[in-house]
């Protein structure tokens, strides 16, 4: 017990070895036969019987041998693991040494035990590593190319498919309904006289194919479909989110839809009647479609494929080149305009472009300059509000301003 358990656990040999060894097995296994048939060859009458046993059971382990050898060697055709390569070449190496021990020959086979159970090098263990990498890789290249999606989203579509095989049965549908529905999704679904049509292309509501009436009103009703009123008179019908979820969810689960409306009526019926029902309800109830449940519309997730990412991120792209200022050819970019540094002194500020007030340098001090009076415009030491005597003489001012400036100006002043 003990023993298998350490074998199940340790790390399967290299490929190359356990084919080396399953081939030398095979051969020693033979060449133990061949030791025992010429001792049969040469026994005496006496020790002959003895001698054919010995004979016999060595083949039939080198028969064991050479097949277990056989099947190492179809390893890769047949799809079979390292690990249960390495069992196929250590079957072959015990049958070769019990036909080594029936036909009574040095018991060379255990060495190939041996080599089997010697454990991985740094070398071969990074090579192992690199060859199931490379498999990885090509499975999931192999995988992208027949589903168009990476591995997260093809996990997203088994959870989808799942959810399916519950869900589509329960809608009572048959592959009628979901062609009206694929309908709806090409855009070229109408209604008009009360009829409905799938018109040639998109934007077409004149001719077309003829789509069930019934069934579209039924999932009109059921809120699979919605509509969309033309001045032509006609409605263009698409699908609302629980029909587009329920259009991918019976794509996914065919063999949930019935063969026939008549077995879809009746499971619609066994699901819909209720013993206070009269029979008129029964059937009213029967010939109604039911939503989708609210548990498959929250656990249903759309995969996206390759190519939607690979549309999504160029658009990210050109959104973030514009937002960073992108490239404008022909155009050149515009540059701040250059603004006159002065020397600012400890007591005079900064003088404006175009004015002919002069500076006066920092440690310099120019003629004292009287003092201006103090107007009710100065805002008071303490920093509060203006009182409102001291504000009606601005307002005054202000008024006077407005009347003598041009009509222009007087609007101009009423805006702001």
């Amino acid at each position: 017990m003990i023993e298998n358990e350490e074998a199940s656990s340790r790390e399967a040999p290299p490929v190359r070895t356990s084919l080396y060894a399953a081939r030398q097995a095979a051969g020693l296994a033979a060449a133990a036969v061949d030791e025992a048939t010429d001792a049969v060859c040469r026994a005496s009458s006496g020790s002959a019987p003895r001698l054919e046993e010995v004979m016999h059971a060595a083949h039939k382990e080198a028969g064991d041998a050479e097949r277990y050898a056989a099947w190492a060697e179809g390893w890769e055709s047949e799809g079979v693991s390292e690990r249960v390569l390495a069992k196929y070449a250590s079957m072959a190496v015990g049958a070769a040494l019990r036909a080594q021990v029936a036909a009574g020959v040095e018991t060379s086979a255990s060495a190939l035990q041996l080599l089997l159970a010697r454990p991985l090098t740094v070398a071969e263990r990074a090579e192992r590593e690199s060859a199931v990498r490379k498999e990885e890789a090509r499975e999931e290249e192999a995988a992208r190319a027949a589903t168009g999606m990476d591995r997260e989203n093809r996990e997203l579509e088994d959870a989808n498919r799942f959810f399916a095989e519950m869900s589509v049965a329960e809608l009572g549908w048959t592959a009628g309904h979901v062609r009206v529905l694929e309908a709806g999704a090409s855009g070229r679904l109408y209604w008009r006289g009360g009829q409905a049509r799938q018109g040639s292309r998109a934007g077409v509501r004149e001719g077309g194919r003829r789509v069930s009436r019934e069934r579209t009103k039924a999932l009109y009703a059921a809120r699979f479909l919605t509509g969309t009123r033309h001045d032509d008179g006609a409605r263009v019908l698409t699908l609302t989110p629980m029909g587009q979820i329920a259009l991918r969810l019976a794509q996914l689960h065919p063999a949930g839809l019935y063969p026939d409306d008549r077995a879809a009526y009746e499971a619609r019926y066994a699901a819909a009647a209720r013993r206070w029902m009269s029979s008129d309800e029964k059937k009213a109830a029967a010939a109604r479609l039911v939503p989708l449940e609210r548990a498959a519309l929250r656990a249903y997730r759309r995969p996206v494929t390759l190519a939607e990412q690979e549309e999504r991120a160029r658009i990210e792209e050109a959104d973030r080149w514009e937002d960073e200022g992108g490239s404008c050819p022909g155009v050149e970019a515009p540059r701040p305009r250059p603004e006159r540094e002065v020397a600012v002194g400890p007591e005079v500020e900064a003088t404006p472009p175009g004015s002919t007030r002069r500076s006066v340098p920092e440690g310099r001090v120019g003629p004292r300059m009287p003092s201006a009076p103090r107007t009710d415009l100065e805002a008071p030491a303490h920093g509060g509000a203006q009182p409102a005597r001291l504000l009606r003489p601005v307002a005054a001012a202000a008024g006077r301003r407005a009347r003598s400036a041009p009509r222009g100006d007087r609007m101009q002043l009423a805006l702001f």
